[in-house]
């Protein structure tokens, strides 16, 4: 008995032996959903996941600095066409893992009707958003903004966050009574976990698809190909859906 237990502990031993580290760059947005699908990943592959979340122009600028990412998930599509144009990631290694969604969101019950119209009363004081020059969620903000015709007349009311995550935080915490964040971060299994919000129609934005690529440092990390592997997998696919992301 004792030698089969040992015989056991040796082969789950040499198994994570071949196991790697992945150090992964993940837009704002994605948060929830990257931790979800990469406590799956570890569970099922060994290899171990090292996840950090912001701004995808601020990691772009970083990685072109020389920052230790073997894979990037994009709040964009541009980014990593881009990265791979310059010779920052793999080519052919980028594909679209999601297709995110844009929304106006409060705290507040009610706040938000299901038509968007309390932009247009401008009955609140703060209008949060990304930082568009950086963000993706952000640009397409100011795109509903323009295509609504209240860019010009809500101005005075943006209040600028550096990414999605920390807009998500200004009217969470209520020093904005309302702004624009990603579906996926204010509801769990489709449904709303608080609030009140409006889910943008696309058409008032360009699509939101969200590009993974591998990066140059992760060009020969073998978990970096099991990681961009797993996440076009049911798993995953199931996970992202759940958050609200269209695949």
């Amino acid at each position: 008995m004792k030698r089969i237990a040992l015989c056991f502990v040796l082969l789950v031993a040499s198994a994570f032996s071949w196991a790697d580290e992945v150090r992964v760059a993940v837009a704002a947005n994605f948060t929830a959903p990257a931790k979800a699908i990469g406590a799956q990943f570890e569970h099922d592959t060994g290899h171990k996941l090292v996840l950090s979340f912001g701004a995808t122009g601020k990691f772009y600028a970083q990685i072109a600095n020389g920052a230790p990412f073997d894979v990037l998930l994009s709040a964009d599509d541009t980014t990593p066409a881009r990265m791979e144009k310059e010779g920052l990631a793999v080519a052919g290694s980028r594909f679209t893992y999601a297709t995110g969604k844009l929304v106006l969101w409060s705290a507040r019950g009610r706040l938000v009707d299901g038509k968007g119209n309390v932009l247009k009363t401008g009955n609140f004081r703060h209008l949060a958003i990304a930082n568009p020059k950086l963000a993706p969620y952000g640009l397409a903000a100011m795109e509903t903004l323009a295509a609504l015709k209240l860019a010009e007349s809500l101005q005075p009311k943006l209040v600028q966050a550096e990414n999605i995550a920390q807009a998500f935080q200004f009217i969470a915490s209520g020093n904005a009574e309302l702004g624009f964040v990603a579906l996926s971060q204010v509801t769990s299994d489709g449904k709303l976990e608080n609030g009140s919000v409006w889910i943008v129609p696309a058409r008032l934005h360009q699509p939101i698809r969200q590009d993974a690529v591998i990066l140059a440092k992760g060009a020969n990390n073998r978990a970096a190909l099991a990681w961009m592997k797993y996440l076009r997998g049911n798993k995953a696919r199931s996970v992202i859906k759940s958050y609200g992301y269209d695949l």
